[in-house]
């Protein structure tokens, strides 16, 4: 093979620009970075003398402060460069990071400052997500998104696979401070790249009437289309029983019946290798009807609650878990296809913002409530209830018409900016069949668990 040959083969393709190239590879290693971390948070607790309540309070400080910022940021990040809220977010989330690096390292660390670190990097977090998923919506063009945005997610998630391991054996190697350590260096690192990012393409924005004017924008944005305030406010609930199910009784089944944090672990690793595999067929599956196909595919969130219940042997919960994440990723894939074709690029971080606000608002509640459920109905009836809350609440969004009736676009947008040549979301009225063509929280590392809305 000839030199020349051998770049050819290896060029990066047409649509991967400069920004989604940027972007893909800060995400990875964010992504490396904070999933170590998130284990290495909970043994810092731990190791100052913490219990288990105390790892729950540090972990809800960061949730707090980011379900309050997330629709500020969303204003901010569409009247300002998105790239610049992103690379502040970043700064802060170095500093929060690194600073309880430091205290852990030194061996002085006092609940009441993890808990401010910790919220103090969710206040980063709220600005960093609709910023970073306006900034990939729109890095992206033609008929090409969806492959791209399917090689970001496969990216993010095997990144994320790969953190969790290294991180996991880095706490055992050398002690939680310096996977923190890591971390901050990992914010710092993705900040340079995002400072490079290229907005030229980006239309200059219009004076608007200040931040609460731009939320009722958005708000009128998101509302006057059925589709997305249905889907997300699906999710709004799937994801709070999803997480309410692994977070607070996966484990207590896999003590009881599974063998341990070993087994649970594996199941785990298979959801994650699941949600890579779903990424693998969406590079190549361009489904029709994006919101149809992905609204299927959520109905398999039910089986690992249905599975734990039961409780069915490791095997099989493996297997469930791995077919859980191919599903959600087609899901994840299709919603994002969806959200860079009919949103205006102007407007996708409010729009965003909504989104994010409505996957994490009632997450905390039903972890609250998980432990009271189980006494009140007993630990198998409340893995039933959370089933059946997934496959009702999935079947009553196909009733949606424009859920089932929203296609993929073929013809070629204007630019990076989704917004088709010809008609679309803001030539016609929003959420109406003729605003549809005829023949859908993670973006980032930095998204929780449970934001796929």
């Amino acid at each position: 093979m000839t030199s020349a040959a051998a770049v050819s083969r290896f060029r990066r393709p047409d649509w991967a620009g400069r920004n989604y190239t940027l972007l893909t590879a800060a995400a990875i290693v964010t992504n490396l970075g904070s999933q170590g971390a998130l284990i290495a948070s909970a043994f810092a607790v731990l190791q100052a003398g913490g219990d288990g309540g105390d790892v729950g309070l540090v972990a809800a400080a960061r949730t707090v402060p980011l379900v309050l910022f997330l629709l500020v940021g969303g204003a901010l990040a569409d009247r300002i460069p998105r790239h610049r809220v992103m690379v502040a977010a970043n700064g802060l989330n170095f500093l929060s990071q690194g600073a309880f690096a430091l205290l852990v390292l030194a061996g002085t660390p006092h609940l009441w400052q993890m808990i401010a670190l910790s919220a103090l990097g969710g206040v980063g977090q709220a600005f960093f997500s609709p910023a970073s998923e306006g900034m990939l919506l729109s890095s992206v063009e033609g008929e090409q998104a969806g492959r791209a945005f399917a090689l970001y997610r496969m990216a993010m998630q095997g990144a994320g696979i790969g953190g969790a391991a290294l991180g996991g054996a880095l706490i055992a190697a050398v002690g939680p401070g310096w996977v923190l350590a890591v971390d901050a260096v990992a914010f710092a690192g993705a900040g340079a790249l995002r400072a490079f990012i290229d907005v030229a393409h980006v239309p200059a924005r219009e004076p608007g009437g200040g931040i609460l004017a731009d939320l009722r924008d958005g708000w009128r944005e998101f509302i006057g289309r059925p589709w997305l305030w249905a889907i997300v406010a699906q999710f709004s609930v799937v994801n709070a029983v999803v997480v309410a199910a692994d977070a607070v009784y996966g484990p207590l089944v896999a003590r009881d019946h599974l063998g341990g944090p070993g087994p649970w672990g594996l199941a785990l690793a298979a959801f994650g290798a699941g949600t890579v595999g779903g990424a693998l067929v969406m590079m190549r599956w361009k489904p029709r009807r994006l919101l149809f196909v992905g609204t299927l595919c959520v109905f398999p969130l039910a089986l690992p609650s249905a599975a734990l219940a039961v409780p069915t042997p490791i095997g099989v919960l493996v297997a469930v878990m791995f077919l859980t994440g191919v599903s959600i990723e087609v899901f994840g894939v299709s919603w994002m296809t969806a959200m860079h074709q009919e949103i205006p690029e102007e407007k996708l971080s409010r729009v965003s913002a909504y989104d994010w606000l409505g996957s994490l608002a009632m997450v905390p509640l039903a972890t609250a409530l998980a432990g009271p459920a189980e006494s009140s109905f007993g630990r198998t009836p409340a893995l039933w209830g959370c089933a059946v809350v997934i496959v009702v609440l999935t079947a009553a969004v196909l009733l949606v018409p424009d859920v089932r009736d929203l296609t993929r676009r073929t013809a070629e947008v204007n630019g990076a900016l989704g917004t088709p040549a010809t008609t679309g979301p803001a030539a016609l009225a929003p959420g109406t069949p003729g605003g549809i063509a005829p023949d859908a929280p993670s973006a980032d590392a930095e998204r929780p668990v449970g934001g796929l809305g």
